[in-house]
């Protein structure tokens, strides 16, 4: 019978009997189970070693198959059964607690999520013993976790993998965006021992997008969080190991040729190889109490989470880009209405025409051209923006309880410690650009780049996965060149 681990809840009708195998999808991970079991009977069970299963996994891959949809169903039903071991109490008040749900939902760990004041929440606060019900993280039954982070729920979890300090990976890619997870997943293939270092979420910016329509091979569209989603179960059944959230702070390279990257913690990873896959990310705008709104009004990514805290009220969104057009799209089916904030005069030659059509076709959403925030109103939230026309020099206030800033990518670059060279604006020369062969080496031998980190990339999801699955065979040249 199907349990959840911490609580001893039966999951519901989920019984297995003779010849049927037990597991989810942590289990390729190696991450600690978020689905138990309990024998009803006496019962003889076969357990199997995680590195021994993955080896099997990779030389017989119809039995691999069987088993990976297997896994990756009962975690989708884990999420959409409601009945986590994992709960968060006040997410519509806290920032913290915001941030926490989006850390969850967006890593694809099953939570529930209650409202301060309702019956359920109450009674959850009273078996904790922490009198009326406030903001809270709870696991199982009893664990309250004190000063809540999403480093704290990934080591519940062992989604943050305990660093080995004294084991040196074939590559070492950081970045967990399309390009860092398709790299994974061709490393992995390759046997290369790989380790992916994400700071945040798996996915990365593209994991924010609520519907890809132009990426080959889903001509009903994918949300960038399950695009990505499917490389990283991909890259785990061939090996490839997983970090989140960890953020590498500097890099450095030994005299043996041996790379050491220190984490924000202090500890250390070491590879023969890097693959810089960190990407860009969304600048903040100089609007005054931009930082008092964060996770509370101001949000740099529309998904499940950032859409219930506009339900019914107006959303704006700034940015011309793809991720914005996407997101105005997605937020209008649950705003009353969506502003988008262009700087310029025109989307033309930022913003795919597909998308253009339907934004300016959708009478829940208006673009506004030439127009930026200029104020922020709110006491425990966002409440008003106030917004100002360029052309029309006039101001608007709008009663919105949630802003969506996408424009001013800026590049994540400041941890290679000056290893490699770059441009003017931060992104990592490669290629010809530094007298190098193929268009993905940098001017540090050892040193990839691929996606949007990559001057002169294309700014594309299919380019990004198309970069980070090219350069995996110049790395196994250096790798296997360094021994």
């Amino acid at each position: 019978m199907a349990i959840d681990p911490r609580t001893g809840k039966q999951y519901g009708v989920g019984h297995l009997g003779p010849t049927q195998f037990f597991g989810e999808i942590s289990f390729l991970s190696g991450g600690r189970a978020m689905l138990g079991a309990r024998c009803l009977e006496a019962s003889t069970i076969l357990s199997v070693d995680r590195a021994d299963m993955l080896a099997l996994m990779s030389r017989i891959p119809e039995m691999s198959d069987i088993i990976i949809t297997v896994f990756a169903a009962r975690r989708r039903r884990l999420l959409e059964s409601g009945e986590a071991s994992l709960t968060l109490i006040g997410a519509e008040e806290d920032r913290t607690i915001r941030q926490i749900a989006a850390f969850a939902g967006r890593n694809r760990i099953p939570f529930r999520s209650l409202t301060l004041g309702e019956h359920e929440a109450e009674a959850v606060a009273h078996s904790c013993n922490i009198g009326a019900a406030k903001p809270a993280v709870i696991f199982g039954k009893h664990l309250v976790v004190d000063d809540p982070t999403p480093a704290k729920i990934a080591a519940i979890l062992g989604l943050d993998m305990a660093v080995h300090e004294d084991r040196v990976f074939d590559v070492l890619i950081v970045g967990g965006g399309p390009a860092g997870v398709a790299a994974g997943v061709y490393a992995g293939a390759e046997g290369l021992k790989a380790l992916v270092v994400e700071d945040l979420t798996i996915g990365g910016q593209a994991g924010t997008s609520s519907r890809i329509e132009n990426y080959m091979g889903f001509p009903t569209g994918i949300s960038g969080a399950d695009l990505v989603w499917r490389g990283e179960v991909q890259a785990m059944k061939f090996g490839t190991q997983f970090a989140v959230p960890r953020r590498v702070s500097a890099l450095s390279q030994d005299e043996d040729g041996i790379f050491c990257a220190v984490m924000d913690d202090g500890t250390e990873v070491c590879a023969k190889a890097v693959v810089v896959a960190t990407g860009v990310q969304y600048r903040r705008l100089p609007i005054p109490r931009l930082e008092d709104f964060e996770g509370i009004g101001i949000y740099y990514a529309a998904t499940d989470v950032e859409a219930r805290y506009c339900r019914e009220t107006e959303a704006i969104v700034v940015g011309g880009g793809n991720s914005a057009g996407q997101a105005a799209m997605y937020l209008s089916r649950t705003a009353s209405h969506v502003h988008v904030l262009v700087r310029g005069p025109s989307l033309a030659a930022s913003m795919s025409d597909y998308l253009l059509s339907r934004l300016e076709a959708d009478p829940a959403i208006t673009i506004h051209y030439q127009t930026e925030i200029t104020a922020l109103q709110g006491e425990r939230h966002l409440e008003c923006v106030t917004v100002h026309n360029k052309a029309e020099k006039r101001d608007q206030e709008i009663p919105a309880r949630a802003a969506f800033i996408m424009v001013g990518a800026a590049p994540n670059t400041g941890w290679l410690s000056g290893l490699v060279e770059l441009d003017d604006k931060g992104f990592v020369l490669t290629g010809a650009d530094v007298d190098k062969t193929t268009p993905y080496e940098t001017s540090h031998p050892g040193i990839f780049a691929v996606g949007d980190v990559r001057a002169g990339s294309v700014k594309r999801v299919a380019s990004a996965v198309g970069e980070g699955s090219v350069t995996i065979s110049k790395v196994w040249e250096h790798v296997r060149g360094t021994g």
